[in-house]
């Protein structure tokens, strides 16, 4: 096709020229929505199991490596558990459950004398019951501050902030699809918008291609290569370079735009985390319930059992002879098994406290800004690099089945020379 006749074709047809950019920008401006929808939904598989024909939330289906990187990123990297319980005070622990454990000593103590000798515990006098009660509840402060010290000055037996964090990921996939979501909010974006600018920038070279070929096979390749480059770039402009680095002869910087904005997403991160996972709360919870609750409720059980032993004193002949060596025994384990049980509703009260002690959040925060970039790097990359590929090729695909509907539009759209 000669000169004239291109453009005598492009002011023939000049509204389907100038679509050509515009349906490319809208190309990559839906292939990122598509790429960024992917990433966090559906949060259970939709599809046919036995043959795998579906999909799951890129997040979602890796729920537990993806909190396991992030994890060990933060516990290996940032924060460990005696950083975070060495700011307790066993005193002052004791000093803010003293009123329901006090309570809770005088319920268990008529409970347990009930059940094993009634008679004797209803014949006793009360002024010797009352007094074995008060020497209880007056020991059972330094029992609790002396468990404490000792849970303290060995964290890593009785908890496991890993198992705490995934566990909790794991099992609310929402919750780690709005960290993600939270912390890269700016980037995802970024991905969105990013799409209309190189689109419409690849639209240009596809409409001048055209011009000049008028062949079919034309849309298609672009429409694919601006699903896929637009895709692979966004994501690559997202974390590198990993330091400003000058293009162009210095007349333009760029730096990755998460590790640029390192120290908002510190603050952004410890929030969130401080909020929803690190929790006063959360972390009893883990202590009680978790893989090495077996170890604390041990060590209760026996600082129970030598409290008990010490408190009966001048009574204990006169109790071991009442109810038998053995309900003794089954006496103090069944002591130490009702203070566990009633132990996580007694611990509500020191929340406040660990909460002003602990001061997680700032301390998050000052350990991250103090991370290298490729450290920092972790905090969202794994949200990105499992299956991004599968991503990438979503787009491309996408821009080639809308680069065939353009082929259709232009040749039923424009009068193509006669050859």
């Amino acid at each position: 096709m000669n000169f004239h006749a291109i453009i005598a074709d492009v002011q023939q047809n000049y509204l389907l020229y100038l679509s050509m950019p515009v349906i490319a920008a809208c190309i990559g401006y839906v292939t990122k929505l598509a790429a960024i929808k992917m990433m966090f939904d559906p949060l259970e598989f939709k599809g046919y199991k036995p043959w795998h024909l579906g999909w799951q939330g890129v997040i979602p289906s890796r729920a537990e490596p993806m909190a396991r990187i992030s994890c060990q990123t933060m516990t290996q990297r940032l924060i460990k558990p005696q950083d975070i319980f060495s700011k307790l005070d066993p005193v002052r622990i004791a000093e803010e459950i003293e009123k329901p454990l006090m309570d809770m000593v005088d319920l268990i103590t008529h409970e347990v004398m009930s059940q094993y000798q009634p008679g004797l515990w209803e014949k006793m006098p009360l002024v010797l019951r009352k007094r074995l009660i008060r020497r209880i509840q007056k020991k059972s402060p330094d029992v609790i501050k002396n468990i404490f010290e000792q849970f303290k000055n060995n964290i890593d037996q009785f908890f496991d902030l890993e198992d705490m964090v995934v566990t909790n990921l794991v099992k609310d996939k929402a919750l780690l699809n709005q960290i993600f979501y939270e912390v890269g909010r700016q980037e995802f974006r970024f991905i969105r918008n990013s799409g209309i600018y190189f689109g419409a920038m690849i639209g240009f070279l596809q409409m001048f291609t055209w011009m000049l070929t008028q062949s079919p096979i034309i849309m298609p390749i672009f429409g694919g290569f601006t699903g896929w480059f637009t895709d692979w770039l966004a994501l690559r402009m997202i974390f590198r370079p990993h330091y400003p680095t000058k293009y162009f002869f210095g007349l333009f910087q760029w730096q990755g735009l998460f590790l640029k904005r390192k120290d908002e997403v510190c603050q952004l991160y410890g929030k969130l985390m401080t909020e929803k996972i690190l929790t006063p709360r959360a972390m009893m919870d883990a202590v009680l319930t978790g893989p090495l609750s077996d170890r604390l409720f041990t060590l209760i059980h026996h600082e129970v059992k030598l409290s008990i032993d010490q408190q009966t004193g001048m009574l204990k002949p006169l109790v071991v002879l009442a109810v038998g060596s053995h309900s003794y025994m089954q006496m103090k384990k069944s002591v130490s098994e009702n203070i566990m049980h009633r132990l996580p509703e007694t611990m509500k009260y020191i929340e406040k406290y660990a909460e002003e002690a602990m001061d997680i959040k700032n301390l998050l925060v000052n350990k991250m800004q103090q991370m290298t970039v490729e450290e920092f790097e972790q905090l969202l990359r794994p949200a990105f690099q499992q299956d991004e590929w599968k991503l990438i090729a979503v787009g491309a695909v996408l821009g080639f089945l809308v680069g065939e509907l353009q082929v259709f539009i232009m040749l039923h759209g424009m009068s193509l020379p006669q050859p």
